[in-house]
């Protein structure tokens, strides 16, 4: 029904920033929020950052003033802007989108398959 293809992972040194995209497509009728989550080996999936329909962002404390979530909704692609990398944010980082695609149900939940992030010290 939805698929998510997410790019723009990659290693990277502290300090240094990366963009992460992540496209949607399939039957969709209406997307509401596109989010990313993160999942560090041994810990669980923690939100990052979200942002609705409406453009309104919510990030992780851990990650204000650093991260900026963008979206398109012309191109049903999302986008997270990270600067100031740490090791602490090495991990791989799933999209989430929340998409309505059938007329009269409630929307559902789609994942991306992950992109890893690598920060080097």
């Amino acid at each position: 029904q939805v698929q998510l293809v997410e790019s723009g992972g990659g290693l990277v040194q502290v300090g240094e920033s990366l963009r992460l995209s992540c496209a949607a497509s399939g039957s969709i009728l209406f997307i509401t929020d596109m989010g990313w989550y993160r999942q560090a080996p041994g810990k669980q999936r923690e939100l990052v950052a979200v942002i609705s329909s409406d453009n309104r962002p919510n990030y992780a404390d851990s990650v204000k003033a650093r991260f900026t979530i963008s979206r398109d909704n012309a191109k049903s692609t999302v986008y997270l802007h990270v600067n100031s990398l740490r090791p602490e944010d090495t991990a791989v980082y799933y999209c989430y989108v929340r998409a309505v695609t059938r007329l009269y149900r409630p929307p559902g939940d789609y994942w991306g398959q992950g992109t890893q992030v690598t920060v080097s010290s």
